[in-house]
Order: structure tokens, then sequence, then C-alpha cells
């Protein structure tokens, strides 16, 4: 693990690198999404307060490189630079909410293979299936939880 590389509280401060973050994620990770439907989920990203989450960032020489949003103990979002993937920072951001926020769901588009076995691997088992997202696009979810949580 890269000791250079710490996970700290959002703030408004770091929306810009999480929103590029988020872009070039989601860039290389779902390219299941129509273009129409890319643009309109960024634009409600810029629109949306990420105070309203609790909101952690991955920073490296000062850069948002990935952040995981909850809401409770359900894990809303997690997206880390396409460079940067690969080297166990998702693991650790998952291992940080499930420490500290007893974060024991998630839901994943089921097209995103990768995305869906690495919760696998971190202990989730899939609990239902949607037809559409939860704005009534055609990208199945996945509910999943997590098979043991901490008590």
């Amino acid at each position: 693990m890269n000791p250079e590389i710490s996970i700290v509280g959002y703030n408004d401060t770091y929306k810009q690198g999480l929103l590029s973050t988020w872009e070039l994620a989601v860039s290389a990770t779902h390219q299941f999404l129509s273009k129409e439907d890319f643009i309109a989920i960024k634009e409600i990203l810029w629109q949306f307060n990420f105070n309203e989450l609790n909101v952690h960032c991955l920073m490296h020489q000062q850069k948002v490189v990935g952040f995981i949003g909850l809401a409770d103990a359900k894990i809303e979002m997690l997206f880390v630079l396409p460079e940067y993937m690969g080297f166990g920072l998702g693991k650790r951001l998952i291992q940080f909410a499930i420490a500290q926020f007893n974060a024991s769901k998630v839901d994943v588009n089921e097209q995103n293979e990768n995305a869906v076995l690495f919760y696998k691997k971190m202990g989730f088992e899939v609990l239902e299936r949607t037809n559409n997202d939860d704005q009534g696009r055609p990208y199945p979810l996945l509910r999943m939880k997590l098979k043991n949580p901490l008590q």
C-alpha cells in the first residue's frame, strides 16, 4: 500500500477532482452506458451536493485519485482513476468503509462485470437483481450485501 495515498473526508475544494475521477473511471469501466446516459448522469453529478453523502477521497500528492460515498451502511459510489486501478485502492476504500461506517450494502451495474467480481471478492453476495437502474434506465442492478458484516 502506498503510504503517500491517504483517505480524507470530502470538502468542496475536492469537487472538481472528484468529478474528474468519476468521468475518467466511468469512461474506462462503463462501456455499456449510452453516450446520452453518460452525459445525463454527468450533468446530475455536476449539480449534486456531495456533502449530502458521507464521502471520503483517496488523495495522492494533493490530487483526488479515488473516492467512496456512503449513505448509512450503503456504498453509493466508488471510483478510482484508471491509472490507479489494480493497486488495491478500491479494496482499501471498502475496508475503510466497513471498519469506520459498517458499510454492508452496495448496488452494482450488472454489466460492470469487473466491479461485480470485485465486490464478490470483497465478501458481498447478490441478494436481488433489477431490470433497470434507480433512474429507470435499462441498466440492471445487482443489489449486494456483505456476507459477514462487522458486528
